[in-house]
């Protein structure tokens, strides 16, 4: 079973970027859709960015422009660039295949103050 863990996150202030990391413990999610998905307090884990094998990417409507998604499938890794960040993408940040299908991570706590 793949194990994902999710690093980088932290306290930055509205404005500010952050740039989270993801490592597989195995190279087979080279051929996967990876996702990140992002946790709000109260709120259902949602998807924000995904990129295919090939690296084609989509990012929900809200993310667009603000955030990156990476991947280097010689380092089993998936990478979020965050930009010009808002107190609205506070949250649990996970990365997981899309859709997801292996077990989840720990995350990585995300909290951008105003």
């Amino acid at each position: 079973q793949v194990q994902l863990v999710e690093s980088g996150g932290g306290l930055v202030q509205a404005g500010g970027s952050l740039r989270l990391s993801c490592a597989a413990s195995e190279s087979s999610i080279r051929f996967n859709f990876m996702g990140w998905y992002r946790q709000a307090p109260g709120r259902q884990r949602e998807l924000v960015a995904r990129i295919s094998s090939g690296g084609n990417t989509y990012y929900v409507e809200s993310v667009e422009g603000r955030f990156t998604i990476s991947r280097d499938n010689t380092k089993n890794t998936v990478d979020l660039q965050m930009n010009s960040l808002k107190p609205v993408d506070t949250g649990v940040y996970y990365c997981n295949a899309f859709p997801a299908s292996f077990s989840w991570g720990q995350g990585t706590q995300v909290t951008v103050s105003s």
